[in-house]
């Protein structure tokens, strides 16, 4: 019932969304998507589905091609990766088992953190973050590199579906943490993987999770760019027209996987994300 009635409310975001966009569609029609920006919505939405994240390799997409004017590239991509997210939220919360009450106060904690939490977080030094994160997800990394069956030096990431008590206090603060850090660009995909692990949860459980996350913040983020029209409606059109497809072949793809081989999966997704943390974290005249 928990899971039925938040699928609901996230439903009719959605409408709301598509009915937004319609309208502006409708209003201001700039022609057809190329094939070139369906398959930018394809290719980044495939990873995004492996929990590598969408927004960096389609933003360094688009500057690369010159394809969007540079104001507009984060209006473009919030308005079109919604609906790929979107997809990907009911089809992980309704396949992948999870604990209704640690679901939801997760997602809850998440886009509560990223309303209320960016004005505790505007006060920090971005860079800290960043170093903070990166080495943070680094030990995550070997942590579980350690416990994977090739090495055995350390127990195995858990199997459960929930948490309760202490451990579930800490999963909501987290959350609401990694929520708050998104107004500084720290994408919640990595990180959120390495709470669930830590905590002693199934890693496939961490994909509902983090995909509600998202999915719970981004049609209405969305409905704000396109009252104000700053997005290019052609490449937006082509993310969520490329997107929605990949999103089913990749989820598809996640289920089908042992659980060995995701685990490396995930730990892929978190090194290279700590990369990315420290890199941007250091001067620029160091590479």
């Amino acid at each position: 019932m928990i899971i039925t009635g938040f699928l609901a409310v996230l439903g009719v975001m959605t409408i709301l969304y598509i009915t937004k966009l319609g309208q502006s569609l409708y209003h201001y029609f700039e022609g057809l998507p190329s094939v070139h920006m369906l398959v930018i919505g394809f290719v980044t939405d495939f990873f995004d589905s492996l929990g590598i994240g969408s927004f960096a390799p389609t933003a360094s997409w688009y500057r690369h091609t010159k394809m969007v004017n540079d104001r507009i590239i984060p209006g473009t991509m919030l308005v079109g990766h919604t609906l790929p997210v979107v997809t990907m939220a009911f089809i992980f919360i309704q396949r992948v088992e999870v604990d209704p009450l640690t679901l939801v106060f997760m997602i809850l904690a998440a886009a509560l953190g990223a309303h209320v939490g960016a004005d505790i977080v505007s006060g920090l030094s971005e860079t800290k973050v960043q170093f903070g994160m990166g080495f943070a997800l680094i030990i995550t990394a070997i942590i579980m590199i350690l416990g994977t069956d090739a090495i055995q030096a350390m127990p195995a990431s858990g199997d459960m579906i929930g948490l309760d008590g202490a451990k579930l206090i800490v999963a909501v603060v987290g959350n609401f943490v990694l929520g708050a850090l998104m107004s500084l660009g720290v994408g919640l995909y990595a990180p959120c993987m390495a709470l669930v692990y830590l905590l002693g949860m199934d890693q496939l459980a961490a994909f509902p999770i983090m995909m509600g996350s998202c999915a719970f913040l981004m049609p209405i983020g969305s409905i704000k760019f396109i009252k104000h029209g700053a997005f290019d409606s052609r490449a937006a059109v082509g993310l969520a027209l490329g997107g929605v497809p990949a999103v089913v072949i990749a989820a598809t793809f996640i289920s089908e996987l042992p659980m060995e081989i995701l685990t490396w999966l995930v730990i892929g997704v978190i090194s290279y994300t700590a990369f990315k943390m420290l890199r941007a974290a250091l001067p620029k005249e160091s590479f």
